[in-house]
């Protein structure tokens, strides 16, 4: 599978640098505007698709992952519990833990979201996301604004690059108060506590966070306490949009 990804990515960029090289500065402007045009599309028709759902929780966690991986297991417990609670689910949309927490929301009858990107390579829809909250996206920062914007917190279960990047996303905009506050809940202590003390020994050492800023996240280890936790914070704060 490396070798297939790396044979394609090798094709896309070939190509992408052709296109490009082909291309003078005023036909780069004119490329640009239709650019900003189709980002404001997909901007447009997901506020206006999310908006109706209503208070969602955005899980996280890599596409990889197996339906008999014990974190499979618990993505779907935790969506389907916080489903109970009154929660929409939102995720990636594609396979793994995503395809987990959409099959928890789903059969606990509640709302599945997925917030699917156009990739060359590993993703596709999921077949538990609800037919009228299918959402498709081209750009990553386009999507990576409404997994924010209308979540009421963050659950990251173990993931690779991608789930690294929604989750520094999400504390980066809560520590400098750019969006409200909400908990981000880390499952799974023995996958994160590498990066819990690289964040200790270094980044606060070094003064690139204050100690503060290491509260701005929980790790749990059972979909009961990662339910708890959301919970208990909206017992003194008011479900809204992030922003």
């Amino acid at each position: 599978m490396e070798a297939k990804f790396q044979e394609q990515n090798e094709k896309r960029l070939r190509k992408a640098f052709a296109k490009s090289e082909m291309r003078d500065w005023s036909e780069q402007r004119g490329t640009d505007s239709w650019y900003v045009l189709r980002v404001m599309s997909e901007f447009v028709e997901g506020c206006d698709r999310l908006n109706a759902i209503g208070p969602c929780v955005s899980i996280f966690g890599s596409a990889r992952t197996a339906p008999e991986d014990p974190n499979y297991i618990l993505a779907e417990k935790i969506a389907h519990d916080l489903t109970r609670s009154g929660y929409g689910i939102i995720t990636g949309g594609g396979g793994g833990i995503m395809e987990a927490a959409n099959k928890g929301a789903q059969r606990a009858a509640g709302k599945s979201v997925g917030l699917n990107i156009r990739l060359p390579f590993e993703q596709k829809p999921n077949k538990f996301i609800d037919d009228d909250k299918n959402l498709d996206f081209k750009y990553f920062f386009v999507r990576k604004t409404m997994f924010i914007r209308y979540a009421q917190g963050f659950v990251v279960l173990p993931g690779g690059y991608g789930t690294l990047d929604e989750l520094s996303e999400a504390l980066t905009l809560i520590q400098t108060m750019k969006i409200a506050r909400f908990p981000v809940i880390l499952v799974g202590s023995a996958y994160w506590s590498g990066l819990l003390d690289w964040f200790k020994e270094t980044l606060l050492k070094e003064g690139n966070i204050s100690k503060e800023d290491l509260d701005l996240f929980k790790i749990v280890d059972s979909a009961e306490d990662a339910v708890e936790e959301i919970n208990t914070f909206y017992q003194k704060y008011l479900l809204k949009p992030n922003f």
